[in-house]
């Protein structure tokens, strides 16, 4: 594993359009069918990583309390599951019903979509308005494993009920750290 921040993908930047398969329900997805009415978060996860599993259950809340007001998630998984299977979409499947995951867990096979994203390690969150236009790429919170402090999501919460509210989102926004994505 090693700690890697994301790349802070620049503010306004239009959302790439992807179609990926849905592993929970083996769908294909549309970003454009899966998009909410007042806002998307795009997450970049994966099953293995230890803080994408510190997280988890955090990411399940902040969902479950956005989607009522407009805001859609959608986790992708973009790593190697050749070369690290457990990340595979049958796994991927598994994962999201363990976890009771209430958003599509699309597989990201040819890691297009990551690279359209600039996505750079898991968790990665991408925060974007109605129009698709990106409002907040960084941190969930200063949580991180061992370190006792608790998952909160404050900074992405703060993003979200910025946006649910009309409100401008601060642009000073603190990159998220993680394992790296697992390129082919």
């Amino acid at each position: 594993m090693a700690l890697t921040p994301s790349n802070m993908l620049p503010l306004d930047t239009k959302a790439p359009d992807f179609k990926l398969l849905d592993t929970v329900d083996d769908q294909i997805k549309s970003l454009n069918e899966l998009k909410g009415t007042k806002g998307t978060l795009v997450m970049f996860i994966c099953n293995h990583c230890p803080f994408v599993v510190h997280v988890n259950s955090g990411l399940v809340q902040l969902a479950n309390d956005y989607a009522a007001k407009g805001i859609s998630s959608i986790a992708i998984s973009s790593n190697d599951a050749e070369n690290y299977p457990q990340d595979g979409p049958d796994v991927m499947q598994q994962h999201a019903k363990s976890n009771n995951y209430p958003f599509p867990y699309l597989y990201d096979e040819t890691q297009e979509v990551a690279k359209a994203y600039d996505a750079a390690c898991t968790p990665d969150f991408f925060l974007f308005d109605k129009e698709l236009a990106l409002i907040y790429a960084g941190q969930l919170d200063n949580s991180r494993p061992g370190n006792g402090i608790p998952v909160t999501g404050k900074d992405l919460r703060a993003a979200i009920e910025a946006l649910v509210n009309n409100e401008s989102v601060s642009s000073n926004q603190k990159p998220s750290m993680g394992c790296n994505i697992k390129w082919k």
